[in-house]
């Protein structure tokens, strides 16, 4: 048996969500969320020069000699699907690997809130998931285009790097594209997208001004556009976004986001009290008090948008852990360590709650 595989099958074994090998240490998994150091044996310079020659794509093989980072996706037979990113350490190839699991998880597998089913009934707008790097973006990418498969006969084209997520037709046509393998780049992909007829455009991550250009101009002739973001909350979003383009263009796009967007979807992941990890969320939909902040330009004013607006299907951290924490999911220390504002939400587990949001807004 190959040593990766051999370290592949312990860590789905164990449950591992996230492997990583360097040199001179053991194979270290992440294990809801905790890193566990394996009982393998420690790797060598040899031993990571073979597993890196042994998975590593030839299309990527000239990139990884220039000393580049490379992202694809390994399927080891008898095991499962790994994405995966090589990089070198001390001039040694590490790598780190994502265990993806063959089933979708669907939205309320995740534990994620009924109204994301609603935003998947639109025909037309941007929805982005946010969040930082190993927050579950793809995983919640994955469950809303599962959930149109189900449910909507429509064209879904992704373009994706790597493909993580495999997806068979149900009621949708799915065609999936990678990066570096079926197409050169997302610039390559985006710009002749259109013409193949979608209903549905997943762009993998949301990276730049190109990118998100072609979503507006998508969204605008009634595609919806799926994607995702770097980005902690909603209003980071919206200026990670605008900031994209040269100052001169932000008011012209921000008036287009105004028009086009339908929600942005901001999650992190917490310990749950049972074991495991949940996801925490802040949903921000476009919601005519949410419009009019945009065309206003009144972009620090969101959060309090945010804050009010739950008959409207939006909820903001705090609410969304002190809902968690109320029905036991997650213990009150996890969520006051990964609120945002952890003094206030320890009012609202006192059963003080200040309608600062309804008041920022009648202010202004």
């Amino acid at each position: 048996m190959s040593i990766i595989k051999s370290i592949l099958e312990q860590a789905v074994a164990q449950d591992a969500s996230d492997i990583h090998l360097k040199v001179d240490a053991a194979p270290v998994y992440r294990i809801r969320g905790q890193l566990i150091t394996s009982k393998l044996a420690r790797l060598s310079r040899a031993d990571l020069q073979r597993i890196t020659a042994e998975i590593l794509p030839a299309h990527l093989q000239k990139k990884h000699a220039l000393g580049h980072e490379s992202d694809f996706s390994h399927q080891e037979e008898g095991v499962g699907r790994f994405r995966v990113n090589v990089f070198l350490s001390q001039h040694v190839p590490a790598l780190a690997l994502r265990y993806v699991k063959t089933k979708i998880p669907s939205i309320a597998e995740l534990g994620l809130p009924t109204v994301l089913e609603k935003l998947m009934d639109i025909r037309s707008g941007i929805v982005m998931v946010c969040g930082a790097t190993g927050s579950g973006k793809s995983t919640t990418l994955a469950a809303l285009i599962h959930y149109l498969n189900l449910t909507r006969h429509s064209r879904i084209i992704t373009i994706e790097d790597p493909v993580e997520y495999q997806f068979q037709d149900i009621h949708a046509l799915i065609t999936q594209r990678e990066v570096g393998l079926d197409t050169p780049s997302f610039h390559a992909a985006l710009k002749h997208i259109i013409r193949q007829d979608p209903d549905v455009i997943m762009i993998g991550e949301m990276r730049d001004q190109v990118s998100f250009a072609v979503a507006l101009s998508a969204a605008e002739t009634g595609h919806l556009v799926l994607s995702t973001l770097h980005a902690n909350t909603a209003l980071q979003a919206v200026h990670r976004l605008l900031n994209f383009f040269p100052a001169e263009e932000r008011e012209q796009v921000r008036l287009a986001l105004a028009g086009n967007l339908s929600a942005l979807l901001c999650q992190r992941l917490v310990r749950s009290g049972r074991g495991g990890v949940l996801p925490a969320v802040e949903i921000m939909r476009n919601t005519p008090t949410v419009h009019k902040l945009l065309l206003a330009n009144k972009l620090e004013t969101l959060p309090a948008a945010i804050e009010t607006g739950q008959e409207d299907g939006m909820r903001t951290f705090n609410q969304d852990l002190y809902r968690l924490i109320k029905n036991g999911h997650v213990t009150a220390q996890e969520g006051l360590a990964q609120s945002p504002s952890p003094e206030a939400l320890k009012m609202n587990l006192q059963g003080i709650f200040l309608d600062e949001g309804r008041r920022i807004l009648q202010e202004d």
